[in-house]
Protein backbone atom coordinates (compact mmCIF):
# COMPACT_ATOMS: atom_id res chain seq x y z
CA UNK A 1 0.00 0.00 0.00
CA UNK A 2 2.84 2.38 0.73
CA UNK A 3 4.56 1.49 -2.47
CA UNK A 4 1.32 2.41 -4.68
CA UNK A 5 0.81 5.73 -2.29
CA UNK A 6 4.71 6.62 -3.13
CA UNK A 7 3.95 5.36 -6.99
CA UNK A 8 1.01 8.00 -7.06
CA UNK A 9 2.44 11.01 -5.75
CA UNK A 10 5.72 10.71 -8.00
CA UNK A 11 3.00 10.01 -11.31
CA UNK A 12 1.11 12.99 -10.06
CA UNK A 13 3.65 15.28 -9.10
CA UNK A 14 5.51 14.49 -12.95
CA UNK A 15 1.83 14.99 -14.26
CA UNK A 16 1.37 18.06 -12.63
CA UNK A 17 4.77 19.43 -13.60
CA UNK A 18 3.69 19.18 -17.64
CA UNK A 19 0.35 21.14 -16.49
CA UNK A 20 2.31 23.85 -15.13
CA UNK A 21 4.78 24.24 -17.97
CA UNK A 22 2.23 24.27 -20.50
CA UNK A 23 0.27 26.69 -17.99
CA UNK A 24 2.62 28.97 -17.35
CA UNK A 25 2.86 30.42 -20.30
CA UNK A 26 -1.00 31.23 -20.20
CA UNK A 27 -0.21 32.53 -16.18
CA UNK A 28 2.06 35.17 -17.70
CA UNK A 29 0.07 36.29 -20.39
CA UNK A 30 -3.06 36.75 -18.62
CA UNK A 31 -1.99 38.01 -14.89
CA UNK A 32 1.31 39.51 -16.30
CA UNK A 33 0.01 41.12 -19.59
CA UNK A 34 -3.67 41.21 -18.68
CA UNK A 35 -4.42 39.45 -22.07
CA UNK A 36 -6.94 36.34 -22.23
CA UNK A 37 -5.18 34.08 -24.52
CA UNK A 38 -7.18 31.10 -25.00
CA UNK A 39 -5.39 30.17 -27.85
CA UNK A 40 -2.29 29.64 -26.16
CA UNK A 41 -2.76 25.39 -25.90
CA UNK A 42 -2.74 26.00 -29.91
CA UNK A 43 0.73 26.75 -29.21
CA UNK A 44 1.14 23.61 -27.31
CA UNK A 45 -0.62 21.55 -29.77
CA UNK A 46 1.77 22.91 -32.62
CA UNK A 47 4.87 22.35 -30.96
CA UNK A 48 3.54 18.28 -29.88
CA UNK A 49 2.99 18.61 -33.64
CA UNK A 50 6.39 19.79 -35.00
CA UNK A 51 8.44 17.52 -32.63
CA UNK A 52 6.28 14.79 -34.23
CA UNK A 53 7.37 15.62 -37.42
CA UNK A 54 10.88 16.30 -36.53
CA UNK A 55 11.83 13.11 -34.30
CA UNK A 56 9.40 10.89 -36.35
CA UNK A 57 9.39 11.88 -39.90
CA UNK A 58 13.22 13.48 -39.98
CA UNK A 59 15.02 11.72 -37.51
CA UNK A 60 16.28 14.42 -35.37
CA UNK A 61 17.24 14.19 -31.70
CA UNK A 62 14.65 14.37 -29.15
CA UNK A 63 15.98 16.94 -27.27
CA UNK A 64 17.54 18.46 -30.27
CA UNK A 65 14.01 18.88 -31.74
CA UNK A 66 12.93 20.30 -28.79
CA UNK A 67 14.58 22.83 -28.70
CA UNK A 68 14.29 23.68 -32.54
CA UNK A 69 10.26 23.62 -32.21
CA UNK A 70 10.71 25.88 -28.81
CA UNK A 71 13.08 28.83 -30.56
CA UNK A 72 11.06 28.36 -33.96
CA UNK A 73 7.80 29.00 -31.87
CA UNK A 74 8.80 31.81 -29.57
CA UNK A 75 10.38 33.79 -32.93
CA UNK A 76 7.14 33.50 -34.94
CA UNK A 77 4.73 34.42 -32.27
CA UNK A 78 6.84 38.01 -32.16
CA UNK A 79 5.18 38.29 -35.05
CA UNK A 80 1.43 37.11 -34.38
CA UNK A 81 2.03 39.31 -31.26
CA UNK A 82 2.58 42.40 -33.42
CA UNK A 83 -0.20 41.61 -36.14
CA UNK A 84 -2.80 39.89 -34.54
CA UNK A 85 -2.64 40.20 -30.81
CA UNK A 86 -1.12 43.95 -30.25
CA UNK A 87 -4.65 45.54 -31.62
CA UNK A 88 -6.59 43.40 -28.83
CA UNK A 89 -4.75 44.48 -25.87
CA UNK A 90 -7.47 47.44 -24.97
CA UNK A 91 -9.83 45.35 -26.22
CA UNK A 92 -12.46 44.12 -23.79
CA UNK A 93 -12.15 40.60 -22.62
CA UNK A 94 -15.32 39.60 -24.56
CA UNK A 95 -13.46 40.61 -27.33
CA UNK A 96 -9.83 38.69 -26.62
CA UNK A 97 -11.92 35.51 -25.49
CA UNK A 98 -13.88 35.34 -28.82
CA UNK A 99 -10.37 36.17 -30.92
CA UNK A 100 -8.24 33.56 -29.27
CA UNK A 101 -10.83 30.87 -29.22
CA UNK A 102 -11.38 31.52 -32.51
CA UNK A 103 -7.95 31.45 -33.56
CA UNK A 104 -7.41 27.91 -31.65
CA UNK A 105 -10.08 26.16 -33.60
CA UNK A 106 -8.55 27.40 -36.67
CA UNK A 107 -5.36 25.93 -35.23
CA UNK A 108 -7.49 22.64 -34.96
CA UNK A 109 -8.16 22.45 -38.72
CA UNK A 110 -5.09 23.34 -39.33
CA UNK A 111 -3.38 20.47 -38.30
CA UNK A 112 -6.19 18.27 -38.99
CA UNK A 113 -5.68 18.65 -42.71
CA UNK A 114 -1.69 18.51 -42.38
CA UNK A 115 -1.64 15.61 -39.68
CA UNK A 116 -5.04 14.07 -40.23
CA UNK A 117 -7.50 12.96 -37.32
CA UNK A 118 -5.84 10.33 -36.01
CA UNK A 119 -3.30 10.65 -32.90
CA UNK A 120 -0.12 10.76 -33.30
CA UNK A 121 2.86 8.89 -31.31
CA UNK A 122 5.69 10.79 -30.20
CA UNK A 123 9.16 8.43 -30.81
CA UNK A 124 10.96 8.97 -27.31
CA UNK A 125 14.74 8.03 -26.73
CA UNK A 126 15.79 4.95 -25.42
CA UNK A 127 17.38 6.56 -22.33
CA UNK A 128 13.62 7.95 -21.74
CA UNK A 129 11.14 4.50 -22.00
CA UNK A 130 10.52 2.52 -19.51
CA UNK A 131 10.74 2.60 -15.76
CA UNK A 132 13.28 2.56 -12.92
CA UNK A 133 12.71 -0.19 -10.49
CA UNK A 134 13.95 0.27 -6.97
CA UNK A 135 12.47 -2.77 -5.13
CA UNK A 136 8.64 -2.84 -5.35
CA UNK A 137 7.94 0.49 -7.18
CA UNK A 138 8.50 1.27 -10.41
CA UNK A 139 9.00 5.06 -11.58
CA UNK A 140 8.97 6.11 -15.67
CA UNK A 141 12.16 7.67 -16.51
CA UNK A 142 10.19 10.13 -19.17
CA UNK A 143 7.70 11.04 -16.53
CA UNK A 144 10.66 11.70 -13.61
CA UNK A 145 12.16 13.90 -16.46
CA UNK A 146 9.00 16.07 -16.84
CA UNK A 147 9.24 16.51 -13.17
CA UNK A 148 12.82 17.72 -13.26
CA UNK A 149 11.80 20.21 -16.54
CA UNK A 150 9.10 21.74 -14.00
CA UNK A 151 11.10 22.14 -11.00
CA UNK A 152 13.97 23.91 -13.01
CA UNK A 153 11.63 25.96 -14.84
CA UNK A 154 10.04 27.17 -11.79
CA UNK A 155 13.49 28.05 -10.07
CA UNK A 156 15.02 29.66 -13.82
CA UNK A 157 11.44 31.67 -13.71
CA UNK A 158 11.19 32.93 -10.25
CA UNK A 159 15.39 33.90 -10.29
CA UNK A 160 14.66 35.66 -13.71
CA UNK A 161 11.61 37.41 -12.73
CA UNK A 162 13.27 38.94 -9.44
CA UNK A 163 16.87 39.21 -9.76
CA UNK A 164 17.24 40.62 -13.99
CA UNK A 165 16.96 43.71 -15.18
CA UNK A 166 14.15 42.14 -17.86
CA UNK A 167 12.08 40.78 -15.21
CA UNK A 168 11.99 44.25 -13.14
CA UNK A 169 11.35 45.62 -16.51
CA UNK A 170 8.16 43.23 -17.02
CA UNK A 171 6.78 43.80 -13.72
CA UNK A 172 7.29 47.58 -13.92
CA UNK A 173 5.18 47.73 -17.35
CA UNK A 174 2.51 45.55 -15.87
CA UNK A 175 2.04 47.49 -12.76
CA UNK A 176 1.84 50.83 -14.86
CA UNK A 177 2.10 51.50 -18.28
CA UNK A 178 2.70 54.97 -18.71
CA UNK A 179 4.74 55.60 -15.96
CA UNK A 180 7.24 52.80 -17.12
CA UNK A 181 7.08 54.36 -20.57
CA UNK A 182 8.00 57.55 -18.85
CA UNK A 183 10.80 55.91 -17.38
CA UNK A 184 12.28 54.80 -20.13
CA UNK A 185 10.83 51.39 -20.12
CA UNK A 186 9.94 49.84 -24.28
CA UNK A 187 6.65 48.76 -22.98
CA UNK A 188 5.46 47.07 -26.50
CA UNK A 189 9.05 45.67 -26.53
CA UNK A 190 8.45 44.43 -22.81
CA UNK A 191 5.02 42.68 -23.98
CA UNK A 192 6.74 41.08 -27.00
CA UNK A 193 9.19 39.36 -25.36
CA UNK A 194 7.02 38.12 -22.57
CA UNK A 195 4.11 37.08 -24.86
CA UNK A 196 7.02 35.23 -27.07
CA UNK A 197 8.35 33.99 -23.50
CA UNK A 198 4.86 32.34 -22.93
CA UNK A 199 4.91 31.15 -26.35
CA UNK A 200 8.12 29.51 -26.41
CA UNK A 201 7.02 27.98 -22.66
CA UNK A 202 3.51 26.50 -24.30
CA UNK A 203 5.54 24.66 -27.28
CA UNK A 204 7.79 23.19 -24.59
CA UNK A 205 4.85 21.71 -22.63
CA UNK A 206 3.11 20.76 -25.90
CA UNK A 207 6.26 19.23 -26.99
CA UNK A 208 7.44 17.28 -24.05
CA UNK A 209 3.34 16.81 -22.87
CA UNK A 210 2.03 15.15 -25.91
CA UNK A 211 3.83 11.60 -25.08
CA UNK A 212 1.68 11.70 -21.74
CA UNK A 213 -1.78 13.55 -22.59
CA UNK A 214 -2.00 12.49 -26.40
CA UNK A 215 -1.68 14.32 -29.75
CA UNK A 216 -4.68 14.56 -31.76
CA UNK A 217 -6.45 17.74 -33.44
CA UNK A 218 -8.81 17.65 -30.35
CA UNK A 219 -5.44 18.58 -27.78
CA UNK A 220 -5.94 22.17 -27.43
CA UNK A 221 -9.71 22.16 -26.63
CA UNK A 222 -9.46 19.33 -24.12
CA UNK A 223 -6.04 20.83 -22.46
CA UNK A 224 -7.69 24.19 -22.16
CA UNK A 225 -9.51 23.39 -19.41
CA UNK A 226 -7.53 21.95 -17.37
CA UNK A 227 -4.53 24.90 -17.82
CA UNK A 228 -7.48 27.39 -16.85
CA UNK A 229 -7.74 25.25 -13.81
CA UNK A 230 -4.09 25.46 -13.24
CA UNK A 231 -4.49 29.44 -13.43
CA UNK A 232 -7.40 30.28 -11.53
CA UNK A 233 -6.59 27.49 -9.02
CA UNK A 234 -2.67 29.43 -8.97
CA UNK A 235 -3.88 33.42 -9.64
CA UNK A 236 -3.16 34.82 -12.57
CA UNK A 237 0.71 36.08 -13.16
CA UNK A 238 1.86 34.05 -9.85
CA UNK A 239 4.53 31.41 -11.18
CA UNK A 240 4.74 29.48 -7.39
CA UNK A 241 1.20 29.81 -7.15
CA UNK A 242 0.85 28.19 -10.56
CA UNK A 243 3.35 25.72 -9.69
CA UNK A 244 1.61 24.42 -6.55
CA UNK A 245 -1.52 24.83 -8.17
CA UNK A 246 -0.53 22.63 -10.71
CA UNK A 247 0.99 19.97 -7.97
CA UNK A 248 -2.10 19.64 -6.67
CA UNK A 249 -4.33 19.12 -9.40
CA UNK A 250 -2.10 16.35 -10.84
CA UNK A 251 -1.74 14.39 -7.67
CA UNK A 252 -5.44 14.88 -6.80
CA UNK A 253 -5.82 13.46 -10.78
CA UNK A 254 -3.82 10.70 -10.36
CA UNK A 255 -4.89 9.78 -6.88
CA UNK A 256 -8.98 9.65 -7.53
CA UNK A 257 -8.40 7.60 -10.89
CA UNK A 258 -6.53 5.22 -9.09
CA UNK A 259 -8.12 4.99 -5.79
CA UNK A 260 -11.69 6.24 -6.51
CA UNK A 261 -11.89 5.43 -9.83
CA UNK A 262 -15.66 5.58 -10.08
CA UNK A 263 -15.62 9.33 -10.00
CA UNK A 264 -13.12 9.82 -12.93
CA UNK A 265 -11.32 13.39 -12.95
CA UNK A 266 -14.23 15.17 -11.45
CA UNK A 267 -12.33 15.42 -8.17
CA UNK A 268 -10.17 17.79 -9.51
CA UNK A 269 -13.36 20.15 -10.18
CA UNK A 270 -14.35 19.18 -6.15
CA UNK A 271 -10.57 20.71 -5.67
CA UNK A 272 -10.60 23.72 -7.35
CA UNK A 273 -14.08 24.60 -5.51
CA UNK A 274 -12.81 23.54 -2.31
CA UNK A 275 -9.46 25.76 -2.42
CA UNK A 276 -11.64 28.50 -3.98
CA UNK A 277 -14.17 28.89 -1.04
CA UNK A 278 -11.17 28.90 1.14
CA UNK A 279 -8.76 31.40 -0.91
CA UNK A 280 -10.80 33.43 -3.49
CA UNK A 281 -7.64 34.78 -5.24
CA UNK A 282 -6.18 31.43 -5.21
CA UNK A 283 -2.94 30.22 -3.89
CA UNK A 284 -1.44 33.44 -4.76
CA UNK A 285 -2.69 35.00 -1.92
CA UNK A 286 -0.20 32.91 0.47
CA UNK A 287 2.59 33.72 -1.51
CA UNK A 288 1.30 37.42 -1.85
CA UNK A 289 0.97 37.54 1.95
CA UNK A 290 4.53 35.70 2.76
CA UNK A 291 6.26 38.48 0.99
CA UNK A 292 4.29 41.46 2.33
CA UNK A 293 5.13 39.78 5.82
Amino acid sequence: MLTDFVGVIIDGTSYGAMLFVIALGLSITLGLMGFVNLAHTAVAMFGGYFLVSLVNQLAWPFFASVAAVVVAIALASLVLERVIYAPFYRATALDQSLLTFGLMLMAGGIVHYFWGPSQQAVRVPEYLDGRWYLGDLSVSKYRLMLLGTGMALLALLNWGLDSTRLGAMIRASVDNQRIAASMGIPVKRVFMIAFAIGSGLAALGGALGAEVLGLDPAFATRTLVLCLLVVVLGGAGSVNGTFFAAMLLGICDIGSKYYVPEFGAFMIYVLMAAVLLYRPQGLYSLFARRRAA
